[in-house]
């Protein structure tokens, strides 16, 4: 049933970290209802199946702006644990939605509320990216190669990173929360302040000195010739984390580098020269050769694969790390739960596709239910 059986969330549509949240949690058993507009009932670009992120969970279709569709959805919140926007400050509010009016209706109500800048500021009511979320952040300007331009990450640090994952923590504490006092809460989620907070050793470093402002300078930004990725001998890539000394011994052994007249390991001065000397060594040898040869090694080493290949090496496959839903292959829930097993419940839905189904579920009565589409408050698919 999942770790989250009995709780209960109401989305309310939106794009990129929002549903991402909303997928982790429904995977997680919980019971997550998706509140999507009448208007995009049966207007789809696509089909939803290859909208990954909106797997695990129902969809209605409300008109938010009708006074009978708003108190619909006044209604499901009055029954939920949680909820999970992503409007920009001041949406909820002009919809009747505000935090106060919900938890006055329902005081344990968790309020999740997904923003790029956060809810207050003085840029907070202007639109952005994820690529404008990292810029403040210091993140975006850390990501890139020597001499190069800053390279985003694709949305992994702000949207999913930054925002989904801390909002899906700030739910979590907030319903525990919320179950000990009695009391709700508002979870003030920005990718801004999210993606700093994933960069928090990062920022020690700086104050201690230890972090040079400058991309493809440090440790962990390819810096270093030991936590790199080298091109083989067939156009591939390889990666080598090989930080801790013993790691290195290894990573030396295997590269036949173990008697060269080698800097020490740390010489950052000396890091590209020894960087040259091995990218000149894994160029003799295919990715497949020298996965062969350090794959069972603690070298700490990973061929470097794309999507396709990722979803057949080994590994993967032995642990099940990728599903297939309604024919669509992806990443299936993470992490793995031993006692109470995560799951794809449901393949993404089309708008609207279980308004009268899912109201049903949440308490309303076939005649409201029927009351409500002929008024055109909400839509059934």
């Amino acid at each position: 049933m999942g770790a989250l059986d009995g709780v209960r969330i109401v989305e309310f549509a939106g794009i990129g970290p929002g549903p991402f949240c909303s997928m982790l949690l429904a995977d997680m058993g919980a019971d997550v209802l998706r509140v999507d507009r009448a208007a995009n009932v049966g207007r789809e670009a696509e089909h939803p199946k290859f909208n990954t992120l909106l797997r695990s969970r129902k969809n209605v279709a409300i008109d938010l702006k009708h006074v009978e569709g708003r108190e619909t959805a006044l209604r499901l919140c009055d029954g939920a644990d949680a909820i999970v926007e992503g409007f920009r400050p001041g949406v909820m509010e002009r919809l009747g939605l505000a935090p106060g009016t919900l938890l006055e209706r329902n005081p344990k109500l968790v309020i999740g509320r997904m923003t790029g800048w956060g809810q207050t500021g003085p840029i907070a009511h202007t639109a952005g990216h994820d690529i404008n979320y990292i810029s403040l952040s210091g993140a975006l300007y850390s990501i890139g190669e020597e001499d190069g331009p800053p390279v985003p990450p694709l949305t992994q640090v702000g949207d999913f990173g930054g925002g989904a994952l801390y909002m899906a923590v700030g739910m979590l504490a907030g319903i525990i929360s919320a179950r000990t006092t009695g009391k709700g809460q508002v979870v003030d989620c920005s990718m801004v302040e999210g993606s700093a907070s994933l960069m928090t050793p990062m920022y020690g470093a700086l104050a201690s000195g230890a972090w040079i402002e400058e991309r493809g300078k440090n440790r962990l930004d390819k810096g270093a010739h030991y936590y790199n990725v080298y091109e083989t001998a067939d156009g591939k890539h390889i990666s080598v984390g090989s930080i801790e000394p013993q790691f290195y011994a290894l990573l030396l052994k295997h590269t036949g580098l173990v008697d060269a007249d080698l800097p020490d390991q740390l010489d950052r001065p000396r890091w590209p020269d020894t960087r040259e000397r091995l990218r000149g060594i894994f160029k003799m040898k295919t990715r497949e050769e020298w996965t062969a040869i350090m794959e069972q090694t603690d070298i700490c080493f990973g061929p470097v694969l794309s999507m396709s290949e990722a979803m057949e090496h080994h590994h993967n496959v032995f642990r099940g790390s990728f599903v297939e839903v309604d024919g669509v292959r992806q990443p299936g829930p993470a992490p793995v739960f031993e006692g109470t097993p995560s799951g794809v419940s449901r393949a993404p839905a089309h708008a609207g596709e279980h308004t009268d189904e899912a109201l049903g579920d949440w308490g309303f009565a076939a005649d409201e239910i029927a009351r409500l589409n002929a008024a055109g408050a909400v839509k059934q698919r």
